[in-house]
């Protein structure tokens, strides 16, 4: 069932996605080389905690971390680990979620470490680049399928591909709710987008080959050429005139701007 929320929930919603928006902010002023993933999985919790908030993810089906760390070709659900230290180059997508006053939050964001490849910069761009048509999809009327197939015929326009295996999903007071999203076509599939679902949208785009695998910790999931991959999200509220972000995540400033 699809659950379409109130205005009193809603204003729940922009709290804990607003919340999690800030400590994914925090985070990312963390991935410098030298540093743990289990540092930075400390720090998100100390933040959520200290907000007065729950992780949503620590304990899910037994994921014993606040966030999900995912270190070049790996693809989502990474465990955080004391003996993962970041180098020069690397790239690390950081997704969370809390749990605050009842709704849950979800957001995530890969980010460079120090200097990063072109090719990396490019992964990075078009991924969250695709996020952003996928969340131009979205308006009352519209199909989920909609959505999916923006992604992708963003992502394999510029010559990447998209997994498969995991998709989006809805989100409100369990973390993961109908309806499913999936990163690809074709649009015009699935349920009607109304006013008041609450999205949980986010695209994984790989350098290689699509497809992935679980590692024997039956969590992280890698590609199967070990090629590069990114994953950006964010979590949005369908409105009656289009989409609100509800996770949307200061511009950073770069010198000279």
């Amino acid at each position: 069932m699809i659950t379409c929320r109130s205005a009193d929930e809603l204003v729940k919603l922009r709290a804990s996605n607003q919340l999690v928006a800030r400590i994914l902010e925090a985070l990312r002023a963390m991935v410098v080389a030298g540093v743990t993933t289990a540092e930075i999985d400390a720090e998100a919790e100390r933040l959520v905690r200290e907000a007065g908030a729950q992780p949503a993810f620590k304990g899910y089906r037994g994921f014993p971390a606040t966030i999900c760390a995912s270190r070049n070709h790996e693809v989502v659900h990474g465990i955080p680990s004391p003996s993962t230290t970041l180098v020069e180059g690397d790239i690390l997508s950081i997704d969370m979620g809390v749990k605050l006053d009842g709704y849950y939050g979800d957001s995530a964001v890969t980010v460079g470490v120090g200097a990063i490849s072109a090719e990396s910069q490019r992964l990075l761009d078009v991924t969250e680049a695709s996020l952003y048509r996928g969340i131009d999809a979205v308006k009352p009327g519209a199909r989920v399928s909609d959505i999916g197939q923006a992604v992708q015929e963003y992502v394999e326009a510029q010559g990447f591909t998209v997994v498969r295996e995991f998709v989006g999903h809805g989100i409100g007071t369990r973390l993961h709710e109908e309806p499913q999203i999936p990163n690809y076509g074709p649009g015009g599939r699935g349920p009607r987008l109304a006013e008041g679902m609450v999205l949980a949208i986010e695209p994984m785009v790989n350098v290689g080959k699509p497809g992935v695998r679980v590692l024997s910790d039956g969590w992280t999931a890698i590609t199967v050429d070990e090629k590069l991959s990114a994953h950006f999200e964010h979590t949005v509220a369908v409105t009656a005139d289009g989409v609100e972000i509800l996770t949307l995540r200061p511009a950073p400033v770069s010198a000279g701007r």
